[in-house]
């Protein structure tokens, strides 16, 4: 629980027991308990609201579909592209701005090398690439920008994000510098 939203409910609770104690040492006049049981309901309905907002406003929520914009040069050349909320994605956000020197590999993607392996903890499951997918390859800690389709799934191969660029320029790239978004 998040401090603000603890010291809330705490609060809610302290009022709560306070009118509880009021209207039961007090005459049996209804009116005197309706506004006792209302004024504990918006208490009550004040701290619901504050954890709600405190989860809506959590940067670490469960929302694993998200994406992070950055900027990505290939070459000099600025193109669009996205990191996935992947543990490893953001792992590598944390490396930026990062410059990596790529050579081909296998005639479908450029491959090179990040300064330190990023992590593989709740890696999802393996997805074949596609052209434009920016991924790491677990068994050797490199980068991998594909230029062509992948066969298929490897387990060892994850997917981080994708950058909006044409086959022919991925093929050619020779440098990449990746910088988080301003």
């Amino acid at each position: 629980m998040t401090y603000p939203f603890r010291r809330a409910l705490v609060g809610a609770a302290t009022m709560s027991a306070l009118l509880l104690a009021v209207t039961a040492c007090s005459n049996d006049d209804s009116s005197q308990q309706n506004r006792s049981s209302t004024a504990a309901s918006s208490a009550s309905a004040s701290a619901s609201e504050q954890q709600e907002t405190s989860a809506s406003a959590d940067p670490s929520g469960s929302d694993r579909s998200a994406s992070m914009d950055i900027r990505v040069t290939l070459d000099g050349r600025p193109v669009d592209a996205t990191l996935n909320d992947s543990p490893a994605a953001r792992d590598l956000a944390s490396l930026l701005p990062l410059t990596v020197d790529l050579e081909d590999f296998h005639g479908t993607e450029r491959i090179g090398d990040p300064p330190r392996k990023l992590t593989t903890d709740g890696a999802p499951e393996p997805a074949a690439p596609r052209v434009g997918d920016i991924a790491y390859y677990a068994p050797w800690g490199n980068l991998a920008l594909f230029y062509q389709d992948g066969d298929s799934a490897s387990a060892g191969l994850l997917i981080l994000g994708h950058i909006d660029a044409d086959a022919d320029q991925l093929s050619r790239a020779e440098r990449i510098t990746i910088e988080a978004a301003s």
